[in-house]
């Protein structure tokens, strides 16, 4: 227990590195490896809570859980987490069992072994990635994660899959190179004194003007891509669309955090004056998503293409309380980051549930579902309610506080950008109800046909999953503080030592 308690962090990226080793070496059927590949991911759960509940310290705004071994020259493997790095730790433990759980009919039909191994192997590289206290270890697991998320659409996706894999693939390694270039100007500025990203933050707000803002946009570049923001999008739809449903709750619950992630970690720590420079920029990108993303999401006739223009336009949240330069709307933004978690993996879960049983997803062919799927049509509505954002879910938190930071900032006045596009934005929120409603009313309403009367309604394992993550979304849309004290002392403490002035 001693060394759990001093190596927690290191712990976890141990048992899914073994748990990824044993099922991808060891010759097993896909029930033995769906056993192993879930018990390593409850243990990762397991450790993860024990850190939540008994090891991790939210009123410490330092990094904690701290580990450093030598490793590269002066680079060290050095890990640590804090309030807003653990909250997206503890986001992917929650997740990865669910997924496991939702592989079973994708795994069993091709390769299963490899599909388990590396679903775990994503997992790792995306914990590492929050987990990253050194920056050279933090772009190697950002570029790592590229490797089986390609793999997991080329292999298992539908039709077009190697489109969209490959689409995919460009897309992410011009964000990496993005990342990289901006990685060594930064060293290079600082002398190549310290690869530590703590130190490199108090390095970076001394450096000029023009190099932080230089620095600043290709870190963004990258950011915003996997986010993704408009007009870097449009590898989204294409890679949902054609991945399997468990690599979708991935993508959608996991990968677009790692975007999130990087834009406040980077734009906070490291860069708080250029942020105050560009928030109104930022603003506007923000009401561009939320709206484009939206609207795109109601003209749709594919009932996945719907839910990932949806993730675009809740996104736009993120940006948005990015904008908003005070503790209020970065914590919107943090826990917009948790609940979409939630809420889209559960979305994109339902979705290939119908899939599965149809084979079709467009909308045109459903109706009167409920009939047939009433389980399945309880938990859509319950996931559809929490997407727009229903008082008592968790989306309700994290937008209210996104809007409630924006308008709440005393000092912006007149007809201050930021505020004009926060109003453009909740016009995002009418949309959303819109779409959601509109697909409940087309696909689960009306009167069936034939084909449909013998379809199956939600398997045990299925309402297990949707159960999880729309059951945690209730509770954190009631007591959201349980999400929110972990990360808010950080960042209020980020508000208030680097843009005090701002501070509503």
């Amino acid at each position: 227990m001693e060394f759990l308690t001093s190596h927690s962090l290191s712990t976890i990226l141990i048992l899914l590195s073994l748990g990824a080793g044993a099922v991808a070496l060891f010759d097993m059927e896909e029930q033995r490896a769906r056993l192993i590949s879930l018990s390593t991911s409850i243990l990762v759960l397991c450790v993860t809570l024990k850190q939540y509940f008994h090891l991790f310290d939210p009123s410490n705004t330092s990094p904690q859980l701290a580990e450093s071994y030598d490793w590269i020259g002066p680079m060290k493997f050095s890990l640590a987490v804090d309030g807003l790095s653990f909250s997206m730790v503890l986001l992917t433990a929650i997740l990865l069992p669910c997924v496991i759980i939702a592989s079973q009919p994708i795994a069993e039909r091709r390769q299963p072994r490899l599909f388990y191994s590396l679903i775990m192997l994503l997992a790792l590289a995306v914990m590492a990635v929050f987990m990253a206290k050194d920056l050279f270890l933090f772009f190697l697991a950002w570029e790592l994660e590229l490797v089986p998320m390609y793999f997991l659409i080329a292999i298992w996706g539908s039709k077009n899959r190697n489109y969209a894999s490959m689409k995919f693939l460009l897309y992410t390694f011009a964000a990496g190179i993005a990342l990289l270039i901006g990685v060594f100007w930064l060293l290079s500025v600082t002398g190549f004194t310290s690869f530590d990203m703590v130190e490199l933050s108090k390095l970076t707000t001394q450096l000029g003007e023009g190099t932080q803002m230089g620095i600043f946009l290709l870190f963004a570049v990258c950011f915003i891509i996997k986010l993704p923001s408009v007009p870097f999008h449009t590898w989204l739809p294409d890679a949902h669309v054609e991945a399997p449903t468990p690599v979708s709750m991935l993508l959608a619950g996991i990968l677009l955090k790692m975007g999130c992630y990087g834009l406040i970690r980077f734009s906070l720590n490291f860069f708080p004056d250029v942020v105050q420079q560009l928030a109104p920029a930022i603003a506007i990108l923000a009401a561009v998503n939320i709206i484009y993303g939206a609207y795109a999401a109601l003209i749709q006739t594919d009932l996945k293409k719907v839910i990932a223009y949806s993730s675009i336009s809740h996104m736009g949240f993120i940006l948005l309380g990015l904008a908003s330069l005070n503790t209020a709307g970065y914590s919107g933004a943090v826990f917009q980051m948790f609940s979409h978690g939630l809420i889209s993996a559960a979305l994109f879960m339902i979705v290939g549930m119908i899939y599965e049983r149809t084979h079709t997803r467009e909308i045109s062919d459903f109706g009167g579902l409920a009939k047939v799927m009433p389980q399945t049509f309880y938990l859509f509505v319950l996931a559809a309610m929490a997407n727009l954002a229903l008082p008592g879910l968790s989306g309700f938190v994290g937008e209210s506080l996104v809007f409630y930071g924006v308008f709440s900032n005393e000092m912006a006045h007149g007809y201050d950008p930021i505020k004009i596009a926060a109003a453009v934005s909740a016009l995002g929120v009418i949309l959303t109800a819109a779409y959601m409603l509109w697909i409940n009313q087309r696909v689960f309403y009306g009167e069936i046909k034939d084909k449909w009367l013998e379809l199956t309604d939600a398997r045990r394992s299925e309402i297990t999953v949707l159960g999880v993550l729309l059951g945690l979304s209730i509770l954190y849309g009631i007591y959201p503080s349980y999400i929110n004290n972990i990360y808010e002392p950080q960042l209020d403490s980020l508000a208030q030592l680097s843009i005090p002035s701002l501070i509503s």
